[in-house]
């Protein structure tokens, strides 16, 4: 296995999603976040761990497919990415929203 570099893991996470589904999966202490395609498991647990000091238990991966978007007569497809839903170990918790 390869050796995970720590200055690298900051740039898997992308940002925290907060859409209907994943704010319903924060009561079950699980935390939706964008990251880089091609991240993997081990990757994304350290990530997470290093930039929030938490004890990540599980990760959950999702890869939705590419959408095609028009644009006059020119076809495309938006960017890719990949959904990780991280369950947080008992009394951990990420601050999303902090409080000015």
């Amino acid at each position: 296995m390869a050796e995970i570099q720590t200055r690298d893991l900051a740039d898997l996470v992308r940002r925290p999603l907060v859409n209907e589904k994943a704010t319903r999966l924060l009561e079950e202490n699980k935390y939706t976040f964008e990251v880089s395609p091609k991240a993997t498991k081990l990757e994304i647990r350290a990530a997470i761990e290093q930039l929030f000091d938490v004890k990540v238990i599980d990760v959950n991966t999702y890869n939705p497919p590419r959408k095609q978007r028009r644009v006059g007569r020119f076809l495309g497809y938006k960017a890719l990415y990949k959904r990780a839903i991280v369950t947080l170990a008992p009394g951990d918790s990420i601050t999303l929203f902090p409080e000015v």
